[in-house]
């Protein structure tokens, strides 16, 4: 673990992972079936507590102990950098590059407070992560027309004036060579729509611990690196781009920082 800004020699790794055969047929035999119990197990979980928990309070503290434990059976130990800088007890929304399946468990397992998230709808059609997503309050976003869109983002601004935090991956998808690709300015939107600060997150390690296509796990040490919180006070919806395209530059600059190319 590591405690000062430095990056360890195994932040810095680029390129395709290469490990052991062992990490796959590990991953297959134990981990896989480890991974897929503990989401069935706090799925279900989450499920009944969603018949009383309205509010999706109680259903964000199990998948905060589901996360915990899929970072467990990652055998990945997750340090977090610039704490200090999260914006606890106030509204925030928080922009992350998106590397991997894992992203998720990561930010989940170790952002010590209570947030939403907007996702594809698609992914509510998924057994039991659907179910969570529904039951716990958060925003799926419809883009099959610029209309839905619209109305999609607008229902993360409603969010956010109930003063629970965003957390999104304007990507819109998993980078498939683990590089920042364009953000789309959603997030930037919805910030200045309610006034809010957006905070850039950036994932440090989760690309080569499970990269896209890829199904078995190369343990590893994993970073969030959190970056000055970046306010929107007096902004109007058309900074939006330029707002999105400052925090990008944050990522990627921090990005190449602690895992140069």
């Amino acid at each position: 673990m590591t405690t000062g800004t430095e990056p360890s020699p195994a932040m810095t790794r680029q390129g395709p992972p290469t490990a052991p055969a062992f990490f796959r047929w590990l991953t297959y035999l134990l981990l896989i079936p480890l991974i897929a119990a503990s989401t069935v197990f706090f799925g279900c979980i989450s499920l009944i507590c969603g018949l009383w928990d309205k509010s999706g309070r109680q259903q964000h503290f199990i998948a905060h102990v589901w996360a915990r434990s899929l970072l467990l059976f990652s055998l990945s130990p997750v340090t977090v950098l610039g704490k200090e800088k999260l914006q606890i007890g106030q509204t925030s929304v928080y922009v992350a590059n998106h590397l991997s399946y894992y992203d998720t468990p990561v930010l989940f397992g170790k952002l010590p407070f209570q947030f939403r998230i907007l996702a594809k709808q698609s992914l509510w059609k998924i057994p039991f992560i659907g179910w969570y997503l529904n039951r716990s309050g958060q925003v799926p976003v419809d883009q099959s027309s610029a209309r839905n869109a619209i109305a999609s983002l607008n229902r993360g601004v409603q969010t956010l004036k109930h003063e629970l935090p965003l957390v999104i991956f304007p990507e819109g998808g998993r980078s498939l060579t683990g590089q920042l690709q364009p953000f789309v300015a959603g997030a930037a939107y919805m910030a200045i729509k309610a006034q809010v600060p957006i905070v850039p997150i950036t994932l440090i390690g989760t690309y080569e611990l499970l990269p896209m296509h890829i199904y078995h796990l190369y343990p590893r040490p994993l970073a969030i690196i959190i970056g000055d919180p970046i306010p929107t006070t007096g902004l109007s919806t058309r900074d939006a781009d330029s707002l999105s395209e400052q925090v990008a530059f944050v990522i990627r600059k921090t990005y190449m920082d602690y895992h140069p190319a």
